[in-house]
């Protein structure tokens, strides 16, 4: 009877759990899934992390290349981030040219990277004007179930945080760069931004980190990312109803407290990582 209920009027059967305070995966409304992470998950990668938020999952590899710094910033390198959202992590995604929805999520991903300053691109140069190191940062979902901007977030900081640069020097003789992949020195992550996910069901009920259904039936959609010092990196929401100030400081609240939760996670899982080698 629920099964039919649910499937027949889906805003209907969520109102019912909503009324009482609930949802209907037996969460409270501003409770967050159970958050895991694994750190330097792929072998090849430069730099890895996995992390699950729920069933929803997300990996990310890191590599790096050589390139040459742009004129407008001789002394930086870069940081490229992409979104895969392949079909294997849900049937609303197809093959071919990302969807809307993944090159959105590559270009706030890039945004964060900047307003947050999680990493210092000088430390990318290796010689001014001449050479630098791009560090492709590819996150495919493999398990599509909501709140895909919160898992791509931990597993970017997470695979950063993982990464080590090799020390490279340019032969005075043939001005070619020579790697030393022995001799390796860990990335700087000079921020570490997190964050949280929000959706608003009938323009008056707030609920955090939403499954898939809850963003579709939802009529507003918020992500709130704040970094170590309760700094607000950045603010994303598309399109939906109007929040109210009030509203909003709740949300902030709210994600300082997860900050504090992730950083905790990430920092436990690498000292684990750190403690094997």
């Amino acid at each position: 009877m629920a099964a039919g209920f649910k499937t027949a009027e889906p805003l209907e059967y969520h109102r019912s759990f909503l009324k009482e305070n609930c949802r209907p995966d037996g969460r409270e409304l501003v409770e967050f899934r159970p958050t895991t992470l694994n750190i330097g998950s792929i072998s090849t990668a430069d730099g890895s992390a996995l992390v699950k938020i729920g069933n929803t999952t997300v990996i990310c590899g890191i590599k790096m290349e050589f390139a040459n710094p742009s004129v407008e910033a001789p002394n930086k390198g870069y940081i490229v981030p992409n979104v895969d959202l392949p079909p294997l992590c849900s049937s609303g995604f197809r093959h071919g040219a990302p969807g809307e929805q993944a090159q959105a999520a590559s270009q706030f991903i890039a945004d964060v990277i900047e307003s947050s300053e999680v990493v210092n691109t000088e430390d990318l140069c290796i010689m001014r004007g001449k050479l630098c190191w791009v560090l492709y940062c590819d996150l495919m979902c493999l398990d599509y179930d909501g709140n895909l901007l919160d898992a791509c977030i931990i597993a970017l900081l997470a695979a950063l945080k993982h990464t080590q640069l090799p020390e490279v020097t340019v032969n005075a003789e043939t001005s070619l760069p020579e790697v030393d992949l022995k001799t390796r020195k860990p990335l700087q992550v000079h921020r570490h931004p997190v964050a949280s996910s929000f959706c608003v069901f009938d323009n008056s009920v707030l609920i955090v980190d939403p499954t898939a259904e809850e963003e579709r039936l939802s009529t507003a959609q918020l992500t709130v990312v704040t970094d170590e010092d309760e700094r607000l990196c950045s603010v994303h929401k598309p399109g939906g109803t109007s929040l109210s100030g009030e509203r909003l400081q709740e949300c902030i609240s709210r994600a300082q407290a997860r900050h504090r939760e992730i950083h905790k996670l990430i920092d436990k899982v690498a000292q684990s990582v750190k403690s094997k080698k």
